[in-house]
């Protein structure tokens, strides 16, 4: 018999389109009991009703839940090698790429990709599609200005050619920001579209379950062409690898045999 949580989940996917099965139950249960005792809400019926109610709260749930956390150049060692070992490489087999980065929350990372192709292969025709699930995040991702810690591992060459500096806010350059096409899109139920030479999937599956993770490697292979490179973050590495088709190329990074 379900237990009021998974009722709530069933009426939270019917009620907003949102579906939360595919993530870990511990952290989204303690994150959601918080939410609700802020607002003083004492069951999960009470909690649905405030959110029809007040959009505010729907809102706040929402930004609650997906973490968005993001800046430029994360991990800059990982970037690094990206540049110099896995993009030449991808460009030996195509002299056109087309990349995703997926879970892109407020941009920095497909405008960090943008701005090493821009810079470092000049030449090269690259598609970059950026997705997240969250259309508000990917407004602020369009309207491209951030603060001074979004950049604060981001190389000086890239910030001086590429922002603009307003006071405390970076705005980045509409060269930078006409190179990636931003679409909402839910990594655990929505179409992947194919024949990708590259996909960043970088601290967004470190809420699901096992077997969302597992299923969702198995996706972006299937995403990849032969020979295309996942990216993915410092905390989540794949140990099914092999079983999937992949074959680790360097730390984080994981291609399509």
């Amino acid at each position: 018999m379900a237990d009021a949580y998974e009722l709530f989940l069933e009426k939270l996917r019917k009620r907003k389109g949102l579906d939360l099965t595919g993530y870990k139950r511990p952290q989204m249960e303690r994150r959601i009991n918080s939410l609700m005792r802020s607002v003083k809400c004492d069951s999960y019926d009470d909690y649905l009703d405030l959110m029809d109610k007040e959009p505010q709260h729907w809102r706040k749930f929402i930004d609650t839940l997906t973490i968005n956390v993001s800046e430029f150049y994360r991990n800059p060692p990982q970037w690094e090698v990206l540049q110099q070992k896995i993009i030449p490489m991808l460009l030996e087999n195509s002299p056109n790429l087309k990349v995703w980065s997926a879970g892109c929350s407020t941009g920095e990372e497909p405008y960090t990709l943008a701005m090493i192709f821009a810079y470092n292969f000049p030449r090269v025709s690259v598609s970059i599609l950026a997705t997240d699930i969250d259309e508000e995040v990917m407004a602020k991702a369009k309207n491209g200005i951030y603060n001074e810690k979004a950049v604060a591992n981001l190389p000086r060459l890239y910030i001086t050619k590429y922002f603009k500096q307003e006071g405390s806010n970076y705005i980045i350059a509409d060269e930078i920001k006409r190179k990636v096409r931003f679409q909402k899109h839910n990594l655990l139920k929505d179409v992947f579209d194919k024949n990708f030479d590259l996909i960043l999937c970088r601290n967004v599956v470190i809420y699901f379950t096992e077997e969302s993770k597992s299923a969702l490697y198995k996706r972006f292979h299937e995403s990849l062409k032969p020979g295309g490179v996942l990216f993915t973050g410092s905390t989540e590495q794949i140990f099914q690898a092999r079983d999937i088709g992949f074959r680790l190329v360097s730390s984080f990074f994981y291609q399509k045999a």
